[in-house]
């Protein structure tokens, strides 16, 4: 058994946390951090099926730190040849926050010079390591003089689907795109609609939830070269995956956007995951957005910001029109993604519920308005 960690941004962990204990595993949550326990089909699954976290690390060790001989010794008393075989290439990245040791190139070459030291000792092994085999990239994160050493298993970050071959000047990553998705409790029952589709990312993402998609099918591993695993396993999970997909399961979802350009792009991005004919794209300015039904439907957008002087104005008046959407349409539940603090003010209308969450490195609020509520 291992201690794993699932990584996300600061105000994502109970999403994350959800998606761990869907999976069959408890949890143990610290800001962006979800500690998990489980076997090498754990490691796999959770790279394979989380959809919400950046990535996934195997937790080596953790104590408290204040010398470089305390970094040194402590890092080497970690059994590394556990994982890591006498070929395995091992970088290591670094950074420290708040703490005594605050140099991170001093920080990742104790770390590493430890864990060679380590190695050579486990291996018997007189010369230099040669690094030629698989990769095992090492992280220590020291916060307030905690260390935290942890090998990464999922190697480019659980956002990388594959699917987008091409993006806008600001395209929300997949990982919050989904969890903007699972906040919404959307789960393909009824009609979604995204009016600032941008690359697609929104609407993508909730057909993979709707039709059960795995968003790590289409991809690659760093672990899955690891002497650890068992051979094919990620293959079966992989296989397994595609059983457990509704391919055919009917999702009405409707990806707008004011440029064409976008909208082409989109159309691209979702036919490289095999969307194409799931979602419908459209060339729409949102303010001649009309809802055609009295049924319950979702709208999850990311709008622009209007940070710039010169769309603020443009951008206000949008707001201004999905306020009027929800006025006119009871049935209708919006759920909005903005750094601008006059949100509520411009929909004369306040949220049902607010969420604090980073859009990159700007703070953003989550407004979300639920059908029928005032």
């Amino acid at each position: 058994m291992y201690q794993l960690l699932a990584v996300c941004p600061m105000g994502l962990e109970s999403v994350v946390s959800k998606e761990v204990n869907e999976l069959g595993y408890d949890t143990e949550v610290e800001n962006g951090r979800i500690f998990f326990e489980g076997d090498e089909t754990a490691i796999a699954k959770s790279n394979l099926w989380l959809r919400t976290s950046d990535r996934v690390r195997l937790v080596m060790g953790r104590f408290k730190a204040t010398t470089f001989e305390e970094l040194f010794e402590q890092t080497k008393n970690i059994p590394w040849e556990s994982i890591i075989p006498v070929d395995g290439n091992f970088p290591v990245q670094g950074r420290s926050v708040k703490s005594t040791l605050h140099s991170v190139p001093d920080v990742q070459a104790i770390v590493k010079k430890a864990i060679v030291e380590r190695l050579k000792e486990a291996y018997s092994h007189k010369g230099w390591l040669d690094e030629t085999g698989p990769k095992y990239p090492v992280e220590v994160a020291i916060h307030k003089d905690q260390v935290l050493l942890t090998i990464d298993t999922s190697g480019s970050g659980l956002n990388k689907r594959g699917y987008r071959l091409a993006q806008g000047e600001a395209p929300i990553k997949e990982t919050l795109a989904a969890a903007l998705i699972r906040l919404a409790n959307w789960n393909g029952n009824t009609p979604l609609i995204d009016p600032f589709c941008g690359s697609g990312t929104i609407a993508i993402e909730a057909c993979l939830i709707a039709q059960n998609i795995a968003p790590g099918f289409n991809r690659s591993f760093v672990s899955e070269t690891w002497d650890i695993m068992p051979e094919g396993l990620y293959d079966t999970l992989r296989d397994e995956a595609d059983q457990q997909a509704d391919y055919d399961k009917e999702v009405e979802v409707y990806a707008y956007d004011i440029d064409p350009e976008m909208v082409e792009i989109a159309k691209r991005n979702a036919e490289e995951v095999g969307l194409g004919e799931v979602i419908h794209f459209e060339v729409k300015d949102v303010n001649t957005l009309d809802i055609h039904t009295d049924k319950p439907i979702a709208l999850i957008g990311n709008p622009p910001y209007g940070e710039r002087i010169g769309d603020r104005d443009e951008v206000e008046e949008m707001y201004r029109y999905l306020g009027k959407l929800m006025k006119e349409h009871p049935n209708l539940s919006e759920y909005i993604l903005t750094s601008n603090k006059e949100f509520e003010f411009l929909t004369q209308r306040k949220a049902t519920k607010r969420r604090k969450l980073f859009n990159g490195y700007i703070e953003c609020t989550y407004y979300q308005y639920w059908a029928n509520k005032k």
